[in-house]
């Protein structure tokens, strides 16, 4: 007899343990939804890109923000590969001269120019967004 109780007392706790575990699982689930849309990283977004967790840059309506570097719009629509050396050197003095938060909002800024960096130079902008991540 003592038994057959205690096998009915132990399936009553595994019974109410899985309760417990599936509405805490239910719980996590509705909770993760109500998060922030900034907590959330973008699907398919591996986290090496420039800017995509910053903010979402191709907003239709965003404005491109200029780092005295106008000079930089003939740039637009080219391959950087095919960059004379005087264009290559524009991009970097303009890089060159920014403070490192100002990187990220310049890359944006490229970006919403359709003006693609040199890879050296959009490996150097990387480091520095990754950085820029860390600390926060």
């Amino acid at each position: 007899m003592i038994p057959l109780i205690l096998f009915i007392v132990l399936v009553i706790v595994v019974l109410v343990l899985t309760e417990v575990h599936e509405r805490r699982k239910q719980k996590d689930s509705t909770t993760k939804e109500n998060l922030p849309q900034k907590a959330v990283r973008p699907e398919g977004c591996c986290g090496t890109h420039l800017v995509c967790e910053k903010e979402n840059i191709l907003q239709t309506n965003a404005k491109p923000e200029y780092y005295d570097d106008e000079e930089l719009d003939a740039l637009a629509d080219l391959d950087p590969t095919s960059y004379t050396e005087a264009q290559y050197q524009a991009i970097r003095q303009v890089f060159d001269t920014l403070s490192e938060v100002d990187v990220p909002g310049w890359c944006r800024s490229l970006q919403l120019r359709h003006i693609e960096l040199p890879n050296d130079i959009r490996e150097e902008a990387l480091l520095i967004v990754r950085e820029q991540r860390a600390k926060s």
